[in-house]
């Protein structure tokens, strides 16, 4: 038996239960991968409160990093010893030990630990396709990027730099300003006491930005809208305030803006892609461009309370648990 965080209704952080569960031996195709490290992403607490249904009762977590402990039938490029990360397949990361698809499994390089690892499966592989697929930065470009001092928010911060885009990064506080800063971050907005789209006009000479990356949702749409160019892109990529509803016709008067709700499924398969995609943010990792580690760690048995921070705002960039 090993230990592992479960739930069976939707609900608060108090839904989450830590509990004994029977793990077996993987079958064809799969990998039993015993976990250091597990990664909390927002994107969970919209699987706990019901936003993203699951059938329940069920698991929770989508990324971790750990060891290849056996595997299943068929299963060529991970052997036993093996260090590995993965951000998609089933729920249930949040766990000491599980069977895992293999083919969703990437190799961790020397030189990066598990605990880097664990904030660049979900966080940093988003980052990836943000920049690089979803619009893809060529360096140059001013763009406005919603929760500069997050998890995602603080590797954004360094891919910018690393590229030579001027990243305007919007905040909720001044300390969480001078963290974005120092990740380089061009430009801070404190949204407690400025506006959005009044600040971004005027560091931009009235032009505004041809793209805005916005995992806020509701509460940032107007301000993400205002902020753009004409025939700029909105990247709908996170609904952390609540869903966006946007009449088509809106898009039209602020600008002819293209808008799109991008979805990491759909920009990392197949399995070939997924590895270049990873081993382009190692590449910056390994040679310093961009540094991670984990801000917040509790140990697996307090997912409930990492919830509870995370959901407050109170948390800066990466938060990890440890079983």
């Amino acid at each position: 038996m090993v230990k592992a965080v479960r739930f069976n209704e939707i609900g608060g952080p108090e839904v989450l239960q830590f509990v004994d569960v029977e793990v077996g031996d993987p079958g064809p195709g799969q990998a039993r991968v015993r976990h250091t490290y597990i990664a909390v992403n927002f994107i969970d607490t919209y699987f706990r409160t019901g936003r993203y249904p699951l059938e329940l009762p069920n698991g929770l977590g989508s990324d971790a990093v750990g060891v290849v402990e056996a595997v299943g039938e068929g299963v060529t490029d991970i052997k036993v010893g093996d260090r590995v990360g993965y951000l998609i397949g089933p729920q249930g990361a949040y766990s000491q030990v599980r069977v895992m698809p293999a083919e969703v499994l990437i190799p961790l390089p020397d030189g990066i630990s598990d605990s880097t690892a664990a904030t660049l499966m979900m966080k940093g592989m988003t980052a990836q396709y943000l920049f690089r697929q979803v619009y893809p930065l060529k360096g140059g470009e001013t763009i406005l990027y919603h929760a500069a001092a997050g998890g995602v928010g603080l590797i954004a911060c360094q891919w910018a730099r690393a590229m030579g885009v001027t990243m305007i990064g919007t905040v909720s506080t001044d300390e969480k300003a001078a963290v974005a800063k120092a990740n380089g971050c061009t430009h801070t907005i404190v949204t407690s006491r400025e506006n959005i789209a009044e600040r971004v006009r005027e560091l931009t000479g009235g032009k505004g930005v041809p793209v805005v990356y916005d995992s806020v949702g509701k509460d940032t749409l107007m301000a993400s809208l205002d902020s753009l160019q004409p025939r700029g892109s909105l990247i709908s990529n996170g609904t952390s305030s609540g869903s966006v509803v946007v009449d088509s016709q809106l898009l039209a008067v602020k600008g002819s803006i293209w808008m799109t709700r991008p979805a990491m499924m759909h920009y990392i398969q197949p399995r070939a892609h997924m590895l270049s995609m990873a081993k382009e943010l190692f590449d910056h990792v390994l040679a310093g461009r961009i540094v991670s580690e984990p801000q917040q760690t509790f140990a697996l048995a307090d997912a409930a309370e990492a919830h509870k921070m995370l959901e407050s705002r109170k948390t800066t960039g990466a938060t990890v648990l440890i079983p």
